[in-house]
């Protein structure tokens, strides 16, 4: 069991000058120094960078950042953010929605998880909708989220619930096998970190030894990037990718 362990969580950020929960941000860093967040401006055409530039000059040196020098979507955002993490050589790596969907405090559970259990990959969030929970999404997401849900669980064969949720940490080897190559899409690019463990250590390892971590809340936020219109063929895209 790892008694301190060095772990980096990836913030993907792509236009979140006005979305941006700072102050958020700040008290979880300077409450937790030994976890780091790494902000990844994924080229925003707004002032993205100056906020984080602001939000990482507070003396927290577990607050950092990084740009790409142009847009080129959540999952490549996702993965060059976990390449730069791995330089560290951390013991864990993930990454978390910079909407704040997701709190930040379950972060502490995860690696508490992570720590316990050296037999586990991957802890990842699970969107369970249930009593004595505040996981609320619009009904239309919601029940679409379930067809996808079911479709992936079908085409990897596992009981996974929920592969979409963006509240993930990974072991530092499990890491580098899923961001040796770019993704095939830009969103459900999380189906294809499912593959690549899959391909690397085999489904039965991969089904004991991936932890869905029913979060407590989970909250929708206004200003989704992604349309409905063109999530199915994102779908289809990932579903027929190569691991």
């Amino acid at each position: 069991m790892l008694s301190n362990p060095k772990v980096v969580i990836v913030i993907p950020c792509y236009n979140e000058e006005h979305r941006l929960n700072t102050e958020e941000f700040r008290d979880f860093a300077a409450e937790h120094p030994e976890i780091s967040l790494l902000f990844v401006d994924d080229g925003s055409s707004d002032g993205t960078w100056s906020v984080l530039s602001t939000l990482c000059n507070r003396n927290l040196p577990n607050l950092q950042q990084l740009r790409l020098n142009c847009n080129q979507g959540k999952a490549e955002a996702v993965r060059q953010g976990l390449i730069a993490a791995l330089k560290d050589e951390p013991d864990f790596v993930g990454f978390w929605d910079a909407d704040l969907a997701t709190p930040l405090e379950p972060i502490i559970d995860f690696v508490s998880e992570m720590t316990q259990r050296e037999d586990l990959l991957m802890v990842t969030g699970c969107r369970l909708v249930r009593l004595g929970a505040r996981v609320r999404r619009r009904n239309l997401r919601h029940y679409l989220g379930r067809v996808f849900a079911t479709i992936v669980s079908n085409h990897l064969k596992l009981p996974v619930y929920d592969s979409q949720c963006g509240a993930k940490v990974l072991r530092a080897k499990a890491a580098e096998v899923v961001v040796e190559k770019p993704f095939s899409s830009k969103w459900f690019f999380d189906v294809e970190i499912f593959k690549r463990l899959i391909k690397e250590y085999g489904r039965d390892r991969v089904s004991s030894s991936v932890l869905e971590f029913p979060l407590i809340q989970w909250l929708e936020t206004p200003g989704s990037k992604l349309k409905l219109s063109t999530a199915f063929f994102q779908l289809l895209v990932v579903l027929r990718s190569k691991p």
